[in-house]
């Protein structure tokens, strides 16, 4: 296939509640969606899940934007490419940025997809008809608001609850669960919000039988964790500071995890996942798909790449209606008693809704890839 044109849109969608972690409470969602044709007129959708501040990472849409344009689009122009994970080795030259890669390369995975008339999953190699999913519920005004939220997730059948933590927001707020919740599986995320010499606190954890605690050190860290591990009975499963299938190597080695998340942006795009996904499944360390409150169309990516046989613990890729009050998608990602089942149609198997895409875009450039001149 041959890129004919790219689509970059950035997009503001003001979210149903708001969502909080250790390191902010996010209101609106703005992103970048971007889309592909190729020669045949064939489209493929891809997300940037880079939010509007680095405090995730260093990458924010706007840098992205800058990438994508500058360096990443040009990159693809004039390349004949026979299979989405070239891109993979295409763009290698280019340091980080794993966001803006994602982005793109997402886009080209779901028109490979659909080129070849399979879905998105089946392209990747998943066989998995329904995937379970868990929920990831951000820090909360009260305790007992918390608890009334986790009632009603667990009543609509989620598999798993996952909760934000922080310094003064942890023991107390795990036991209280505990107590409310004995039988729920409970999974604690701390986004690097500890340190070693916070070691004897996360040790309290332990006796609340948690699948895991998420990233509770630094973001760049796999010494300390591994250090941490070592005193730890509950399972740390590393997030921020997998960005490559050599990082995950390097971690399980020296034991900094038992666990891994994988997002599909912050490690690079789907090729990197389905590597970090093989080599976990070699070395029996389970993996599950992380969350960065997508819309629709990274929801989708997700629910795709959740397929592959080692995602053995639930993800993040709650229902549309958990964070939107419209979609972007047709129809809307839906999650029954706890499963989300996976579309059967060719690419990612959700249908954009291009009325509300453009009644959410703030910006649109449209680039074109045979001709020298960029439309606006």
């Amino acid at each position: 296939m041959k890129l004919q044109e790219i689509t970059i849109r950035h997009l503001k969608m003001k979210m149903k509640a708001p969502f909080s972690t250790s390191f902010g409470t996010f209101f609106d969602k703005e992103f970048l969606l971007l889309e592909v044709t190729d020669e045949l007129g064939n489209k493929g959708w891809g997300e940037s899940v880079a939010f509007d501040s680095p405090w995730y990472n260093e990458e924010t849409y706007k840098t992205n934007w800058i990438m994508l344009e500058d360096f990443l689009i040009p990159l693809v122009k004039g390349k004949q490419i026979e299979h989405p994970d070239e891109l993979n080795e295409l763009f290698a030259p280019i340091r980080k940025n794993n966001m803006a890669k994602s982005t793109i390369e997402g886009a080209v995975w779901d028109l490979y997809a659909k080129r070849t008339n399979q879905t998105l999953a089946s392209a990747l190699g998943g066989d998995i008809k329904q995937i379970e999913v868990g929920i990831s519920i951000g820090i909360q005004n009260s305790i007992d608001e918390l608890l009334t939220l986790i009632e009603g997730h667990v009543n609509e059948g989620y598999k798993r609850i996952k909760v934000k933590i922080k310094p003064g927001w942890d023991v107390d707020v795990i036991r209280a669960i505990r107590e409310r919740f004995p039988d729920v599986p409970l999974m604690a995320d701390a986004n690097s919000a500890y340190r070693l010499e916070d070691a004897e606190l996360l040790k309290q954890l332990d006796e609340f039988n948690l699948t895991m605690i998420e990233q509770p050190l630094a973001s760049d860290d796999i010494i300390d964790h591994a250090t941490l591990q070592k005193q730890l009975k509950t399972p740390i499963c590393l997030d921020e500071s997998i960005h490559s299938l050599e990082d995950a190597r390097k971690a399980i080695e020296i034991g900094s995890c038992e666990i891994i998340n994988i997002k599909i942006g912050r490690v690079g795009g789907l090729t990197e996942s389905k590597k970090i996904h093989d080599y976990c499944k070699s070395k029996g360390i389970p993996v599950w798909c992380g969350g960065m409150l997508e819309s629709g169309i990274g929801r989708a990516h997700n629910v795709a790449l959740t397929t592959l046989s080692n995602f053995v613990l639930p993800g993040d890729t709650a229902g549309s209606d958990r964070y939107w009050d419209q979609d972007i998608i047709s129809p809307e990602v839906t999650v029954e008693n706890g499963y989300i089942t996976v579309p059967d149609k060719a690419g990612i198997g959700y249908e954009p809704n291009l009325e509300l895409i453009e009644k959410f875009t703030m910006e649109k450039k449209v680039y074109n890839l045979v001709e020298e001149e960029v439309a606006q």
